[in-house]
């Protein structure tokens, strides 16, 4: 893809965090419990997602200290969200990559989709 193809890609995934403090704050039932920061790498972007008392707030950039760190590339990440793409599947063949707790980066499937 040139150019023009990642701009786009970028501005998905932009989109994507954009609209997800609102979509997870819609359910709090699934975020009851969790006291965590996630640190999403896509492509050249980062994104944190923090989660406290039944809350998500999302910023870009780094976390000081996440909990979980996913890193992936824009077109796979866009594929997983968007379900094209299975995380475990895309986790075994090495589109998926995950630091730190790995508990946390299984619950992710629950929320992201």
């Amino acid at each position: 893809m040139g150019e023009r193809g990642d701009d786009m890609a970028d501005a998905s995934v932009k989109g994507f965090f954009e609209a997800l403090p609102e979509k997870l704050n819609a359910k709090p039932a699934a975020l009851a419990g969790l006291d965590c920061v996630y640190q999403f790498r896509v492509g050249e972007s980062a994104y944190n997602v923090a989660l406290s008392d039944g809350k998500a707030t999302v910023a870009q950039g780094e976390a000081a200290s996440p909990s979980c760190t996913v890193t992936m590339a824009e077109n796979d990440f866009m594929d997983m969200v968007s379900g094209k793409l299975n995380g475990q599947m895309a986790f075994l063949t090495g589109k998926l990559k995950v630091a730190g707790d790995m508990g946390l980066a299984l619950k992710l499937g629950s929320f992201l989709a």
